[in-house]
């Protein structure tokens, strides 16, 4: 049997997704791990538990399809750092991209020439997600351990080296460290400054298209000299997994959180939104913005209206089919999603959740629908950026975990007015570092697409997008209103 195998290495579980000839997925399999939060404004996770997830992916698919794979592309969440020793032994817990830790650094930077600098130099906005505000974070708060770290490396880096004994970054992940200068595709020495470490300490950049064949022990379900393509971040692969690589057609990926991204010829940079500006390879950059808040806060809604722990697939769908008959702006329920704090368009760790043009009107289903609109207005703010940096958006390929609620899908598609197609009901990452890999290995001299039949496509209701405009100008000027009271319960949520 042949096949391509994709992996993607996410915050939450590792999923590997088989792609046949046809470049339809039909077997999957996956591995969940933990995330610690030892203090608030942390977010950890055992790159050893990844690791492990990783090599369970692998070993489940092959031993099911008794066969091996042709070759093993490999997505990965962005943002993550590991400092690491000289045979990449983990010295403390992977920070991933939700540690806010640095938020006060990124702050400083902003403040002064150097942050819009750094940000226009490696296309990646100065947040405390960025790989530099956090190394910046351990030079400056844990000097004595930072004299000790002979790299600083994310986790695909880790897994990379695991399999073969090198330090090696594609330039995909690269593009996402606030470190790479997005246009040449070399390490800066303006970032470097800033963050007080040389290029020695990071690792060797490579193409996202880089081979090497496995001749290693660690997965002794695998043959020797199967090829692994190094590939890309999971963004830009959700755009390849879902087809969105030509301009006009956005990606739209709802997860725990949210993203909202478009290919171009170039980078693009908006300082206002601060949109980001990364690599898919040498000729495609993936521009768009991040949003905090996606199916974390539906969750965060259920498990706190339903008072359990643990919620099922029934638990969900039954939630979100209840909100059909509420109509659209949940009778003026007004929901800013800032549960985590926000990214993009607005940048801000010191926001907050807040429901607002609360009535005794309002019953549970409002609440449900506000909080699933907050979600989509939230991206729709990023849209609006892409747009208004002059990149026209036209349709919608969604993927992520949303994708199965068709309500939801309906309220994304009449908020936006844009067209939304779903290409590819499998991780859109995983299927994506499975394409990356047909072109690297030479399968096919272009990226493959997604089959035109499998399509599913959602058409908004014009009336509905009409509706929705009013309510997202008000989405809109509520976080403006509320922004300095949100900063004042969040210092004084600081100091308690």
């Amino acid at each position: 049997m042949n096949y391509i195998l994709g992996i993607d290495i996410g915050t939450g579980s590792t999923k590997a997704v088989a792609v046949g000839a046809d470049h339809l997925a039909f077997d999957s399999s996956q591995n969940f791990y933990p995330t610690d939060i030892p203090h608030p404004g942390y977010s950890e996770q055992n790159p050893e538990l990844i690791w492990l997830a990783f090599q369970q992916c692998i070993q489940a698919i092959v031993l099911k399809l008794q066969s091996n794979p042709q070759a093993i592309g490999l997505s990965s969440a962005m943002h993550s750092v590991i400092p690491v020793d000289e045979y990449c032994n983990a010295l403390a817990p992977m920070m991933t991209w939700a540690d806010s830790r640095s938020s006060g650094i990124a702050d400083r930077l902003l403040a002064g020439s150097l942050g819009m600098d750094l940000y226009k130099t490696t296309g990646t906005p100065v947040h405390s997600m960025s790989p530099l505000c956090k190394i910046i974070w351990i030079r400056e708060n844990q000097p004595e351990f930072f004299k000790t770290v002979h790299k600083f490396i994310s986790i695909k880096e880790y897994i990379w080296y695991r399999l073969f004994g090198t330090f090696e970054i594609d330039h995909s992940i690269a593009s996402c460290t606030g470190l790479m200068e997005v246009e040449t595709l070399n390490w800066s020495l303006e970032a470097l400054t800033a963050a007080g470490i040389t290029a020695a300490q990071l690792s060797t950049l490579v193409s996202t298209a880089y081979v090497k064949k496995y001749s290693g022990s660690s997965l002794p379900f695998l043959e020797q000299g199967t090829p692994f393509v190094i590939g890309a971040s999971d963004g830009c692969m959700a755009n390849l997994g879902t087809g969105a690589i030509t301009p006009g057609i956005a990606a739209l990926t709802i997860g725990t959180s949210g993203a909202l991204r478009v290919a171009s010829d170039k980078a693009v940079f908006n300082e206002k939104a601060m949109t980001f500006s990364y690599r898919l390879d040498e000729d495609i950059f993936i521009n768009g913005g991040p949003v905090n808040n996606g199916g974390i806060a539906l969750k965060w809604h259920l498990k706190n209206m339903l008072g359990k722990e643990e919620l099922t697939g029934e638990d969900f769908s039954a939630a979100l089919s209840r909100i059909e008959t509420i109509t659209p702006g949940a009778e003026g329920l007004i929901f800013l999603p800032y549960l985590q704090g926000e990214r993009a368009p607005i940048w801000d760790s010191g926001s907050c959740g807040t429901f607002f043009g609360l009535r005794l009107t309002h019953h549970q289903p409002h609440f449900t629908r506000a909080v699933i609109e907050g979600i989509c207005f939230a991206l729709n703010d990023v849209l609006q950026a892409l747009t208004a940096s002059g990149q026209p958006v036209t349709q919608l390929n969604v993927s992520g975990g949303f994708v199965s609620s068709k309500p939801w899908l309906q309220i994304m598609a009449d908020i936006t007015g844009k067209k939304l197609v779903l290409a590819t009901a499998e991780d859109a990452s995983a299927v994506g570092a499975a394409y990356l890999a047909v072109k690297a290995i030479g399968l096919s001299a272009v990226y493959p697409l997604p089959v035109k039949g499998e399509e599913t496509t959602i058409l908004p209701d014009e009336e509905n997008h009409q509706h929705y405009q009013t309510y997202f100008g008000l989405y809109q000027r509520l976080y403006q209103n509320l922004k300095g009271l949100m900063h004042e319960v969040f210092d004084l949520q600081s100091k308690e």
